[in-house]
């Protein structure tokens, strides 16, 4: 019994009492069900007797034994105590524990699956890096987390949309484009430009596919550096993308806001709003009503709109493209836009606390023997993507920076996570897989047949490390649910560390496949269901942070 059926078994409790009339109280639409510190305290324990004790007029210790006699008649529940102020610890029946592990060989790839999430429509904005360089660090911890949050909103029953926006115009691609046009001149960059072996190599290929662009007057050819500059470094940070994993389903670019004439139907939406007023020659967005620390210019004073104009013609298009739910996910020193963003919401009629989220992340370094790793060549003043994927490899590139919370800095130590031992995270998960699979696959050459769910004695699975694997295997799908509610990718990587150790500890005390010539039992039956389950969850919970679940290593 995982703890959502133990849950539903507690408020089906509630439910009967209820109905009997032994308490007057109205049934809560949820009930927590968690696991206690010590096992002298049960498998699972609950505060619903604490919770329902006000409404019912009654000592909590009461109504926790009113609810105990009811779920003591439960078919898989094997024990019921009062505890305390009234919590109530409950003790599973030994078959009701183990098959937990039948669930999750039934469901397979689906287990850890729900439907919590189910009917919010969430656009996922990350990474959005402008095409002026490579793909920095930080960067890519935000393409780790945004990937593996994604999957997390849609294994919670979210419908999820992955959106990158780039700003494809503004100062910062101007001196871009001036800078591609210097190497390709064979000048020094120009003031604030773009340095580092990546220019040189893009204005070269810009020369080769347009000939003749440096026979241009300057400001033609700097034109012709800015479309095909952009389209190159576009398609740069794309495949550096790809080759990490991470894929979007949207692509929105701010010319094409301009384009489409969506900055000017932002404003005339403000305007109708009532928040809009001129000042200076300019045209402002009263954001200070709705908790701003400032109003914001919508159209300078020469009649040009401002970015944040930019940033409020894209809230409209994503809100007027059906997403309930707008998620950014910004770099350290964005913390001015949480506010902003929020206000802009609420001057639009929405409630920013419905349709707006902004997370913000730290920064990352890279150490090696404790100091910081030297800049990258081509990229100049940056360590990029690429040199993380190169120093450490992908899987162990997005596992590193997904392990932390997105709101502490991060430091990634090279040599650690390059290492092929236990105290690399990474490969402390994947080993416990590949034990697994190894496992598994000897059990076929000894001529085990494969498990069947249906056919396994569960009720043999009373070992006290065959209870803790049980355990926490049915703490997955909750962990899923909450590291997707709580925007916490970290969540799942640390529950797969400490399954990874359950399990190990496990195949060290219990013997699972048969020696020599002794007959295969129902317990090894029973405990190879175990380490199939165990198995599943690993592969689908490292799917979900988009790390591989290898066979064999």
């Amino acid at each position: 019994m995982a703890p959502a059926e133990l849950a539903d078994a507690v408020l089906d409790a509630v439910r009967a009492v209820t109905a009997d009339g032994e308490l007057t109280v109205p049934v809560p639409y949820t009930v927590v069900v968690e696991r206690p510190r010590s096992r002298d305290h049960g498998d699972y324990a609950t505060n619903v007797a604490l919770r329902l004790a006000k409404p019912a007029g009654r000592p909590p210790r009461e109504v926790a034994e009113i609810l105990a006699a009811r779920l003591r008649a439960h078919a898989g529940i094997a024990s019921v105590d009062v505890a305390g102020p009234g919590f109530l610890n409950i003790t599973l029946a030994s078959d009701a524990l183990g098959r937990i592990a039948g669930d999750v060989l039934t469901a397979g790839v689906a287990y850890g699956r729900t439907h919590d999430l189910a009917g919010q429509r969430v656009d996922l904005e990350f990474v959005s890096a402008n095409p002026t360089g490579p793909l920095h660090i930080g960067s890519a911890r935000w393409a780790a987390v945004g990937d593996s949050l994604a999957r997390l909103l849609d294994a919670a029953g979210a419908d999820v949309t992955r959106e990158y926006y780039f700003n494809d115009t503004g100062t910062q691609i101007d001196r871009f484009a001036a800078s591609l046009h210097a190497a390709a001149a064979g000048r020094p960059a120009p003031e604030d430009g773009y340095a580092g072996d990546y220019i040189a190599e893009i204005a070269a290929q810009v020369v080769a596919s347009v000939p003749g662009v440096l026979d241009l007057p300057e400001e033609k050819a700097v034109e012709v550096f800015h479309r095909e500059g952009i389209e190159l470094m576009f398609a740069e940070i794309r495949r550096s993308l790809a080759d990490f994993g991470v894929f979007f389903d949207v692509f929105t670019n701010e010319r094409d806001l301009h384009a489409r004439g969506e900055l000017e139907q932002a404003v005339r939406r403000l305007r109708e709003q009532g928040h809009t007023y001129e000042a200076d020659g300019a045209l402002w967005l009263r954001t200070t009503d709705f908790g701003d620390d400032k109003d914001r210019v919508l159209v300078r004073s020469d009649g040009r709109p401002s970015y944040f104009n930019a940033d409020a013609a894209y809230y409209l298009d994503k809100r007027e493209r059906g997403h309930d739910r707008c998620v950014y996910m910004l770099g350290a020193d964005h913390h001015g836009y949480v506010g902003r963003l929020r206000a802009l919401a609420g001057c639009f009629g929405d409630d920013p606390d419905r349709t707006v989220e902004v997370l913000i992340g730290q920064l990352v370094n890279l150490l090696r023997d404790g100091q910081p790793v030297r800049m990258s060549k081509r990229a100049g003043a940056v360590i990029t993507l690429e040199d993380l994927v190169e120093a450490v490899g992908v899987d162990a590139a997005r596992y590193a920076l997904v392990r932390a919370s997105v709101d502490s800095m991060l430091d990634i130590d090279v040599d650690l996570w390059a290492r092929r031992t236990a105290d690399n995270p990474v490969f402390y998960v994947q080993y416990a897989h590949a034990r697994l699979a190894s496992l598994l696959r000897n059990a076929g050459e000894l001529g085990i047949p494969a498990v069947h769910p249906s056919t396994v004695d569960y009720g043999l699975l009373g070992h006290e490390r065959e209870v803790d694997l049980l355990r926490a295997l049915g703490e997955f799908p909750r962990v899923v649910t909450g590291a997707a509610e709580l925007r916490a990718p970290h969540r799942v990587a640390r529950y797969l560390e400490e399954l990874a150790g359950t399990y190990h500890r496990f195949y060290d005390t219990c013997r699972v496949l048969p020696r020599g010539d002794e007959e295969v039992t129902p317990l090894t039956v029973a405990r190879l269901a175990l380490c199939g389950a165990t198995r599943v969850v690993l592969a689908n919970g490292l799917g979900l942070l988009g790390v591989s679940a290898p066979e064999r290593m």
